[in-house]
Formats: structure tokens, C-alpha cells, sequence
């Protein structure tokens, strides 16, 4: 679990919150599950218009590197139904599409994987159009304070 609240939009933080729902009753995954649901508890929900352009939101493309290994991936956050991994879109129920949801450029995330702890750095967030992301950063640092 990360120290810092989250930020989501509240359309994300509703969607996401029904596939939790959904997936109550399948066995697998309930951890890592569990894990989103918490984080969500804890998300600073924002209006799409005041969500800092740095935060990886649902269909954001995201360039991260594997800080143990050094390679770079350029994913795009998706819901289990867009996922495509031939596509690079990773859904948001998969523990490394978990891991990235309300992060920033910047940020470094830890999160349990199948393989293991994984230590990612988030180099760059771009939002897919019409997301309603602002450039503004400033709701960030006023939501932190």
C-alpha cells in the first residue's frame, strides 16, 4: 500500500469500484484485489477537468522502466475488456495496471506482481484526448497539503 493517497477521476473510481464488485466472488486475485479496493478507499477523487496531466488515469499511455532490470515499456492503463498485451493496454485489475492507477511522472511504485516485487519508475503520463485532464499541477499540490 502506497504512504500517499491516490488521485482518480470520479468516472474511474466509479467503474473500477463495479468490477471490484463483480469480481467479489472469484477466488483469484483476491489479495491483490483487495489491495485496489483499499487504495480507492483512500483515492482523492477529482472532477476530469481538475485531474493533473501527470496522473495516470484510465486509458493514460504511460512510459515506465523496470528499475531492476532497466528496460522501458510504453503501456496504456485499460479496462479488463480493452486489455490487449499484443497492444501493450494492461488492465487495471492486473497487478501491474493496479500499480500504476493515480501515480504521477516521477513517481516511483513498488507493488506485488506474480513474479515478485517490482520497482517501476513512471517517466512519462500522456492522456489519451478528451479525458478532461488539465495541465494544472497545482490540484495536486493543494490536494497533498
Amino acid at each position: 500500500m502506497r504512504d500517499r493517497p491516490i488521485f482518480v477521476t470520479e468516472s474511474d473510481a466509479t467503474r473500477v469500484r463495479g468490477l471490484l464488485a463483480m469480481r467479489g466472488s472469484v477466488k483469484r486475485d483476491q489479495a491483490h484485489l483487495q489491495d485496489l479496493k483499499a487504495e480507492l478507499e483512500r483515492a482523492l477523487v477529482l472532477e476530469p477537468g481538475r485531474m493533473p496531466c501527470d496522473v495516470v488515469t484510465m486509458h493514460a499511455r504511460v512510459q515506465v522502466l523496470d528499475l531492476a532490470s532497466g528496460e522501458r515499456r510504453e503501456l496504456v492503463l485499460a479496462f479488463p475488456w480493452q486489455a490487449d498485451i499484443s497492444a501493450q493496454r494492461i488492465s487495471v485489475l492486473a497487478p501491474l495496471g493496479t500499480a500504476l492507477l493515480g501515480y504521477r511522472e516521477g513517481d516511483e511504485v513498488e507493488w506485488e506482481m506474480p513474479g515478485g516485487l517490482r520497482r517501476l519508475g513512471i517517466e512519462k503520463v500522456r492522456q489519451a484526448s478528451g479525458t478532461g485532464a488539465s495541465g494544472a499541477r497545482e490540484t495536486l499540490a493543494a490536494a497533498a497539503v
